[in-house]
């Protein structure tokens, strides 16, 4: 899908918690069908910043404009609801829940019970192990598993933007390689990503643009490429 219009914008966004400024005035923007990417060491703000736009953390400054909507007005549920899912580090799974009722949870806002049925199928031919597994618990599942069933979840929610915060976290590097094969699928099937990822090298191979995030502060932005040819970005996050 080619990049479009901007779908979100985020301008002049602070975030603190109590006197530590997390996010110290960040702006970016994310177009249609683009997959952005959040790159930075730990503590940089990264994570705070997709918190920051599922109205899960406080904002302090600025705004987050979703197709014209601004979500500082809405809560949580209210922003999956216009189109915003989130998968968050550690991917926050129910252990307690089945594999199809993990992904059924993320359908509650939904009526549409032959559109579930497609999405299901389409989940399921993404990721084949989780359609053998469809019956396990939750917490039976290996790290990689898990990963795949909180994408799945986000995608059961219909949303237009995604918010991806640390896919390859604790994941062995094949699959690693599977979990951005299936991101570029599902980017290119029509949802826009914005990713947040300390694996800079896989994140840049398939994102459209990216942002580098510096103890809350945007200090280099570019497209993917332009990002990869960085000396200053090399040096740090691409190990030379």
């Amino acid at each position: 899908m080619a990049p479009g219009k901007p779908l979100l914008q985020v301008q002049e966004l602070e975030v603190a918690y109590g006197n530590i400024r997390a996010l110290k005035g960040i702006s970016f923007e994310v177009e249609e069908g683009e997959i952005v990417t959040l790159i930075g060491a730990n503590g940089a703000g990264k994570s705070t910043t997709l918190r920051a736009i599922s109205g899960l953390v406080p904002i302090t400054r600025g705004t987050i404009v979703f197709e014209g909507k601004n979500l500082r007005t809405y809560a949580p549920h209210q922003i999956v609801g216009l189109g915003l899912s989130h998968v968050p580090e550690g991917r926050a799974i129910f252990g307690n829940l089945t594999v199809l009722e993990n992904l059924l949870l993320a359908t509650w806002g939904r009526k549409d019970k032959e559109g579930i049925a497609r999405d299901l199928e389409r989940v399921f031919a993404l990721f084949p192990q989780l359609a053998q597994r469809k019956g396990q618990l939750g917490s039976t599942l290996s790290g990689g598993e898990q990963q795949m069933l909180a994408v799945g979840r986000a995608l059961m929610s219909r949303g237009r933007v995604m918010l991806l915060d640390e896919p390859s976290m604790g994941l062995s590097p094949i699959l690693v390689r599977e979990i951005f094969k299936v991101l570029q699928e599902i980017n290119r099937a029509g949802t826009t990503i914005l990713l947040v990822e300390q694996n800079a090298h896989m994140a840049l191979q398939i994102a459209h643009r990216g942002y580098v995030l510096e103890t809350g502060t945007i200090t280099i932005s570019g497209t993917a490429q332009e990002l990869m040819g960085n000396p200053e970005v090399r040096k740090a996050y691409l190990g030379g």
